[in-house]
């Protein structure tokens, strides 16, 4: 017999699973709840005083997911757990989205974000999921790293009943709504946070005085979401005003200056101390925090290169201090540098061919219709304007700040060696779609469906002068 049975989208899904995650994290870190009420009041007053941002993002349906916007991050120990969660997220219709090497940043992981890969999907939930793999290669002293090797094997972080769901996806293409329940149940509690440790206290103090980060993922009984982030329209503003919220931020946002508003800028309050269970002794354990993020322009290849050259050359003078102590000096040589190297209109990343753009039909272009099949004439004409394509994914260097600044006020000095796309991919068990490829798709098809749209407008007015008694 056919299967009638009716399955809830994958969209539908990743937008649940992000609303319970949400809950939980507010639940387990109430300072997450404190971070989203700042970030709700400012986005309020951004879009209140901006009316022709709110009108853009209106324009190009992505002023109702700014509200539900929000990304985790997970740090995984094998290539097994790898290969299921990306089954997971693949019920939610998450795909993997970009490599990410932090060795190059002195942390010992390589990642990937798990996301939606098209417009339609993003515009109904952006919720994605930013997913490190730990190299046990990079934990120095043997002896630890056979151990945690081998806590990692003996380990399962994913409940019977969550594989019984994928596999029933999988088979049939879907989840009834009943099915859904309790996947977004099982799923939720992978990423929950446990305080009884899987190791004795000497054997997390060995190997946190190695690396925090090694400890973080080997140590405990399962992925703990480590932050979820809410989008803001001001992160600047947010990291003002984080103290009078009680929260401590890190000393200086991350990504480009707050004049360039490409890529994506990330702030966070430092990671919490909570209480942990090793095998009955207390102890305790630094990890989790609250991260805002700020997204603006996604680049092309050409303006990726460019902007990290910029970058480079800001920190091979001046690299933030983990005091903070040099934070001014540091945030004015960054801007003052991509001041001189780097446009900081639409205009001119357009001009410059430096980032990636929607293109939509004007209220002039609804009036006149398709004056020309050039592009560009249209854009002078006035009958297609152009707004950047939100940057939907992440920054080696910022992801390796935020981790360093929430594990430990010291600087650390390894040098790992670098981290392989291929290796990961075997782990993975598939390959990592490339993000300028899907920027690249996402620009052709709104020139496509802005061309096709003031096509049919001609049609329609010749249409109507045409017509019996018109004119």
């Amino acid at each position: 017999m056919p299967d009638t049975q009716e399955y809830v989208s994958s969209d539908e899904i990743r937008a649940r699973f992000s609303r319970s995650m949400s809950e939980m994290y507010r639940e387990e870190v109430p300072a997450y709840g404190t971070l989203l009420d700042l970030v709700a009041d400012v986005n309020e007053q951004v879009l209140k005083n901006d009316p022709d941002l709110k009108a853009r993002l209106e324009e190009t349906d992505n002023l109702d997911r700014i509200s539900e916007e929000r990304h985790g991050a997970i740090r995984l120990g094998t290539a097994d757990e790898l290969h299921m969660m990306s089954r997971v997220f693949n019920v939610m219709g998450m795909e993997p989205v970009g490599y990410y090497d932090l060795t190059q940043a002195n942390v010992p992981v390589h990642s990937t974000a798990f996301r939606s890969t098209d417009a339609e999907s993003l515009s109904k939930s952006p919720f994605r999921v930013f997913t490190s793999l730990l190299r046990t290669e990079l934990i120095k002293d043997e002896d630890l790293r056979k151990k945690s090797e081998e806590i990692l094997a003996a380990r399962d972080i994913f409940t019977p009943r969550l594989r019984e769901l994928v596999d029933k996806f999988e088979e049939r293409g879907g989840l009834t709504e009943d099915e859904t329940q309790e996947f977004i149940k099982e799923a939720t509690y992978t990423f929950k946070w446990h305080q009884d440790a899987a190791v004795d206290k000497d054997f997390y103090e060995a190997l946190k005085a190695e690396d925090p980060r090694a400890a973080d993922i080997v140590c405990f009984k399962g992925p703990h979401i480590n932050h979820l982030t809410p989008r803001t329209l001001e992160i600047d503003t947010i990291h003002a005003d984080m103290p009078n919220r009680g929260m401590n931020p890190k000393n200086v946002v991350e990504g480009p200056p707050p004049t360039h508003p490409i890529l994506l800028r990330q702030t966070s309050f430092k990671a919490l101390t909570e209480s942990v269970k090793f095998e009955g002794e207390e102890g305790l354990h630094t990890a989790r925090f609250g991260e805002i993020e700020q997204r603006g322009a996604a680049l092309t290849e050409k303006g990726r290169k460019l902007y990290d050259e910029v970058l480079a050359e800001v920190r091979a003078e001046i690299t933030p201090a983990p005091d903070g102590s040099n934070a001014a000096e540091y945030m004015q040589k960054l801007e003052d540098t991509f001041m001189e190297r780097f446009p900081n209109t639409a205009e001119g990343l357009y001009e410059d061919g430096l980032a990636y753009f929607q293109f939509y039909v004007t209220d002039k272009g609804m009036e006149e219709g398709l004056i020309s099949k050039d592009l560009y004439t249209l854009i002078e004409s006035g009958n297609i304007a152009y707004t950047p394509i939100t940057y939907e994914d992440f920054l080696p260097v910022s992801a390796a700040g935020i981790f360093a600044s929430n594990a430990s006020d010291k600087a650390h000095e390894d040098e790992f060696t670098q981290s392989s796309q291929a290796k990961f991919e075997e782990a993975l068990g598939r390959p990592v779609w490339s993000e300028f490829k899907l920027y690249d798709e996402m620009e052709r098809a709104s020139i496509d469906a802005a061309i096709t749209k003031l096509s049919h407008v001609s049609k329609e007015l010749d249409s109507g002068h045409n017509s019996p008694g018109v004119g």
